[in-house]
């Protein structure tokens, strides 16, 4: 059944070149970025924390295969196999989350895949916490988005009331 039919789940929205999306709709604001642990089992944060409330929209960062959708520890997680990512592939997750999809479903970039759960976060007022892994490797999630998905937009520069314009030198 396509997406955004009687299942329920929405349609697939526009992905930018790349195939690549935030996990979230428009540009959420990172609430706490990826610290990499100074060894395995060292102190950091292992993803980024996207700002969220419950019932927001989770989508796929990019295409690919979940190969976990369920409870961890009292949470909802999703856990996608990306697609085209090398061998061990990428893994993109999701918590805590309400799933919308299930293990062996086949998600595009930008689909819909769970909904922010309410209850326990690790970040108030909420956040979905966003990790990328290669085996049992952390890596920073935005290093998935294209440059144009990170930049804000242009610079402007506005009047300075009150100040003198510079003289001749």
């Amino acid at each position: 059944m396509a997406p955004g039919a009687a299942d329920g789940r929405a349609a697939v929205p526009a992905v930018p070149a790349g195939g690549r999306s935030w996990p979230l709709e428009g540009r959420p604001p990172v609430v706490r970025g990826w610290e990499p642990p100074a060894t395995e089992y060292g102190r950091g944060h292992r993803g980024v924390d996207l700002g969220a409330g419950p019932g927001a929209r989770v989508l796929a960062a990019a295409a690919g295969r979940v190969s976990f959708a369920g409870g961890v520890a009292g949470r909802g997680v999703v856990v996608i196999e990306l697609a085209g990512t090398g061998d061990p592939p990428l893994r993109t997750t999701y918590e805590p989350v309400r799933p919308l999809v299930a293990k062996g479903d086949e998600v595009a970039a930008g689909q819909v895949v769970a909904v922010m759960s309410a209850g326990a976060s690790h970040c108030a007022p909420g956040c979905l916490h966003w990790g990328l892994r290669r085996a049992e490797v952390y890596l920073d999630p935005l290093s998935l988005l294209p440059p144009s998905l990170l930049r804000r937009g242009p610079s402007r520069l506005l009047p300075v009331w009150g100040v003198p314009a510079p003289g001749p030198t």
